[in-house]
């Protein structure tokens, strides 16, 4: 069963930068495309950047150019780095898998002040 903890996020002013981390158990990350997620209070959960297990990399157009996802297999990790915050950026992050098969962890709280 593969568990997801995700940690970084926290409270930041408008044009800020904070970097996201998401560790992965189990055996599976090497040859997995991750994906960063995001849901704000009252809307659905959507994807926001993906990265495939040779680093290619996708975006939603509300982050793209502001956001960056990387991962590094030997620590089972991926990231997302996060620019120029916007207080429309507020949302609890999530990552999983691209297809968002796996159980969902408890994902960690970005707020940014306008």
């Amino acid at each position: 069963q593969v568990q997801l903890v995700e940690s970084g996020g926290g409270l930041v002013q408008t044009g800020g930068s904070l970097r996201l981390s998401c560790v992965t158990s189990g055996s599976t990350f090497r040859f997995s495309a991750m994906a960063w997620y995001r849901q704000a209070p009252g809307n659905e959960r959507e994807q926001i950047a993906t990265i495939n297990s040779a680093g290619s990399t996708n975006y939603a157009d509300s982050v793209k150019g502001r956001f960056t996802i990387s991962r590094d297999s030997s620590k089972n990790t991926v990231y997302l780095q996060m620019n120029s915050l916007k207080f429309e950026d507020t949302a609890v992050y999530y990552c999983n898998h691209q297809w968002g098969f796996w159980p969902w962890g408890q994902g960690t709280q970005v707020t940014v002040s306008a």
